[in-house]
């Protein structure tokens, strides 16, 4: 598969005639979003092998959607802004199989550069609105940003020229929630008894965490920055949900309890009753997320059915926590490699004396917490701190920083 860079049909065309060269049958799939690539190698790679078309996977998002929402009726069109990548001939053809059932108007679609001031990165780190996107005239409108691949989404809506951000974060507590609401519903049994887990990283939102573990009652399990790692402890639950602050994520079933729930007996279509409904839209739910990868395609389509089960505007999916203030920061030292963390890179091993001084710092402020790790692939520390008031989230920030440039062998200006 490749994507619609002008550079993509020459690599595709030198990596596909080295693979031949190899002995090796390639089948070339044209132009796909990331996660269409990784949901077709995982249904050629089943057994008995499943259906590896897109024309498969388009109708299994169309059809999942049409049972996820009934009769249940939309709240106005949604903007997409797709990033000028593949996902906007995918969602425009994703769209032509839902026909009436989901309002869209795509932005984004190709013309401009990619990624460029667009898309769910640009969206979610600047917090600022898009190309092709302004205040007042998209004022109050409901709008999704995927990213270049098509893997990772935000929401967000803009009033007065102010932005509010739907990160993954509260994509996760949505899901979360409609998740455990239909098991809930369910007769009680091997389905409703599902170990069901929400996986982050240190970087979630202390209040949405909260939120999981106070309100909802799930298992929170807080993992190493990485998809790789986030994946991971996800499948280790019957239901397991991740979403990185980024808008990348999904929910993996173990495959167990998918097949139970595939095989209990409803009435179809015409299911009635909360139990029976509610089975049937779990069976759909397995059949709409992809099980691969992070899936923006497939994400949309899960907010907006969920938004529309519960008759919600975003007002009111906001509602269902406040976010923390945070800040995070960069401090420039000499060897990285001298920061070593554990306990899910919340806490500092060496040096030996920083993590105590973190520790009393964070004690002063209110709802305070804050985390400090090394840069992956620049000489930087990077930290991240929480706190009641932005104010104090600020001092909280500048604080550790310090105690990092000097514990840490910082370089430059001090904090």
């Amino acid at each position: 598969g490749r994507d619609t860079r002008k550079s993509s049909a020459g690599l595709a065309a030198a990596a596909i005639a080295g693979i031949e060269a190899a002995g090796v049958r390639v089948l070339d799939l044209g132009l796909l979003t990331t996660p269409q690539l990784h949901y077709l190698v995982r249904a050629y790679n089943r057994v008995p092998a499943e259906a590896h078309t897109e024309e498969a996977y388009f109708e299994s998002l169309a059809s999942s959607f049409r049972v996820l929402v009934g009769k249940t009726q939309g709240s106005g069109a949604v903007i997409c802004d797709a990033a000028n990548g593949v996902g906007a001939s995918k969602m425009t053809t994703l769209l032509s199989k839902l026909g009436p059932l989901l309002e869209m108007e795509v932005r984004n679609e190709g013309k401009g550069a990619l990624n460029s001031n667009c898309g769910a990165d640009f969206v979610q780190k600047e917090q600022k609105l898009p190309t092709a996107f302004e205040s007042p005239r998209d004022d109050g409108r409901r709008c999704v940003s995927l990213d270049g691949d098509a893997d990772r989404l935000v929401y967000f809506s803009c009033e007065n020229g102010e932005m509010r951000l739907f990160d993954g974060d509260k994509i996760a507590v949505l899901f979360s929630s409609y998740i455990g609401a239909l098991l809930k519903a369910v007769p009680k049994g091997e389905i409703s008894s599902a170990s069901v887990g929400v996986v982050q990283t240190a970087y979630a939102n202390g209040s949405s965490t909260e939120y999981i573990r106070s309100t909802l009652g799930l298992q929170v399990e807080t993992t190493p920055t990485g998809v790789k790692f986030l994946h991971r402890a996800a499948e280790e639950f019957d239901v397991g949900i991740y979403f990185e602050a980024n808008g990348h994520g999904t929910v993996l079933f173990k495959e167990e309890w998918a097949q139970k729930v595939l095989a209990a007996p409803t009435g179809g279509d015409a299911a009635e009753g909360e139990a029976e409904v509610a089975l049937l839209k779990l069976k759909a739910l397995i059949r709409l997320i992809n099980q691969a990868v992070g899936d923006a395609l497939s994400g949309v389509l899960l907010v907006e059915a969920i938004l529309r089960h519960n008759c919600w505007e975003l007002q009111d999916w906001d509602a269902l926590y406040t976010d923390l203030p945070s800040r995070q920061l960069k401090v420039k030292v000499a060897d990285r490699a001298k920061i070593e963390t554990m306990d899910a890179e919340t806490r500092v091993r060496h040096p030996a004396d920083l993590q105590p001084l973190i520790d009393a710092t964070v004690a002063r402020y209110s709802q305070g917490r804050a985390f400090t790790r090394p840069s992956g692939t620049e000489d930087v520390v990077r930290v991240y701190a929480e706190a009641a008031t932005r104010a104090e989230t600020e001092e909280l920030a500048v604080e550790v920083a310090r105690h990092v440039y000097d514990k840490a062998g910082g370089v430059g200006p001090r904090p």
